[in-house]
């Protein structure tokens, strides 16, 4: 259903998207509706693919399923996960199944579904560069059209009053464990790509997860289920004092509502940058259910009288890492607590180390000139999730929009999905200039600050602005 765009139009866009993640598809599902607005999304994948590396049988989301993309926002879309069970007539098993938090395999069917039925998305394009025309007061979107085997196909160039970014993350590697990638045929997978290597990985002798959060947690747990009792062969070592579990307290949670992230936002710079570090059991954590599932299946093994070839070590952190001939890994390890070396030796390596956002710099080189950044580079962004722009631009009413790209000045809920239907509707009120989608002014028992911030709605836009809607086939 996704038609090709024209490959350039003069007609300038009210909105064009960046990538096509979970953040991005919420705002296009919520934009889908709105008649007034002239919407196009590019991402250069094929299709709509969320983590396919970690969708392990079982696994599940760590958001309730009301965090789809738009419920929080607009609990009548016709894009809500309910929704999309009624559609393929499977409301009534999740009604008797009784499951408040999804299976991630089947989270990321419900954004396929939606993706496969919003015109304005658009595949196999890669963004290439973003300008601003100071001539034509405009954003200039270069893009390139890919083929099936994602090959230069045809080049087009979009312009548009504003921009959202929503490029989500990319595996991180941190630089003590880049050696380990250029080991040949030693299997050092990145836990995004697991389940592709899972095979491979069962095949190797001894196998190391370095990571200590729900990811790593998951692939050992997976790992243990495939190895035969008594010769397991699986090491476990993370960074953070121990396996801990994610925060999950009801009070806890709020540090993901809106409430919390216009207290965060209006935080000096270096309070923030300091709350960040500290906050890491609120979403690097594990899941309690998959503690115990791990702890269960070590003690299953035990019934015999042997405990289980498995090594789980918190606190430890890979100095360095280098190859034995050509079938093996060293890692030298330091205990943080016990100030201890010493050096492991493995046949393969699962890297659960995460993700970070992607830089915003390749993509928006162009604007450079006009972003205004933090003492420490990073761009600023408003409470609308707008780059703090040259007055040049934004006098004009146009605007480049982050997703996902912002936990220096939102917090720890940039990321989480539960706030992704929220942004979206924020994002889509700031465009629109009124309350298209009436958002909640208070969503937390805890009061954050003896001064709460207060949301305000944006000033109407020019009526003038507006680019009145017509067929794709007179955009030529």
């Amino acid at each position: 259903m996704n038609t090709p765009p024209h490959p350039a139009t003069d007609t300038p866009r009210d909105l064009v998207g960046i990538g096509i993640g979970p953040s991005n598809l919420s705002l296009a599902a919520l934009a889908h509706p709105l008649a007034e607005l002239d919407t196009v999304f590019y991402e250069q994948r094929p299709r709509f693919d969320w983590h396919p590396g970690l969708l392990l049988d079982g696994a599940r989301i760590q958001v309730p399923f009301l965090a789809d993309l738009v419920t929080l926002a607009d609990p009548t879309s016709p894009w809500t996960f309910l929704n999309y069970l009624k559609t393929h007539q499977r409301l009534y098993p999740f009604y008797f199944a009784e499951r408040f938090h999804t299976q991630r395999a089947e989270y990321d069917a419900y954004c396929r579904w939606t993706a496969d039925h919003l015109p304005a998305l658009h595949f196999r394009h890669q963004v290439d560069a973003v300008r601003w025309n100071p001539e034509r007061d405009i954003f200039e979107v270069d893009h390139t059209q890919l083929d099936t085997d994602g090959e230069a196909e045809a080049l087009g160039r979009t312009h548009t009053r504003n921009v959202v970014l929503g490029i989500g993350t990319e595996p991180y590697i941190p630089d003590a464990l880049r050696p380990l990638t250029d080991a040949p045929g030693v299997p050092v997978i990145h836990a995004n790509d697991y389940l592709t290597h899972r095979d491979t990985l069962l095949a190797a002798g001894h196998i190391t997860v370095v990571g200590s959060g729900q990811s790593g947690a998951e692939v050992f747990l997976d790992l243990l289920r495939h190895r035969p009792t008594g010769h397991e062969q699986l090491h476990w070592i993370g960074r953070t004092d121990a396996f801990a579990p994610m925060e999950y307290s009801k009070l806890g949670l709020e540090h993901f509502t809106p409430d919390y992230t216009r207290y965060f936002h209006a935080l000096p710079e270096n309070t923030r940058d300091r709350l960040t570090t500290t906050q890491w059991q609120l979403h690097k954590g594990i899941d309690a259910t998959t503690l115990a599932a791990i702890h269960d299946e070590l003690y299953r093994r035990t019934l015999h009288g042997d405990w289980p070839d498995t090594v789980l070590t918190p606190g430890v952190r890979v100095r360095t890492a280098g190859r034995i001939a050509t079938t093996q890994i060293e890692l030298h390890l330091e205990h943080l607590q016990q100030n201890t070396r010493t050096r492991l030796t493995t046949d393969a390596v699962v890297l659960a180390t995460g993700h970070r956002e992607r830089s915003l710099d390749r993509i928006l080189a162009g604007l450079d000139p006009y972003i205004r950044r933090d003492n420490s580079e990073r761009p600023r962004i408003d409470e609308h999730f707008r780059l703090v722009l040259d007055p040049s631009i934004t006098a004009t009413g146009c605007n480049v929009y982050v997703q996902n790209a912002e936990r220096h000045t939102h917090g720890v809920g940039a990321p989480d999905l539960g706030l992704a239907a929220w942004r979206s509707a924020t994002i889509l009120n700031t465009l629109t200039g009124k309350e298209t989608y009436p958002l909640p002014t208070r969503t937390a028992f805890t009061t954050f600050g003896l001064q709460q911030p207060q949301p305000r709605v944006p000033q109407a836009r020019q009526a003038a602005t507006l680019t009145p809607l017509t067929p794709l086939a007179d955009r030529r």
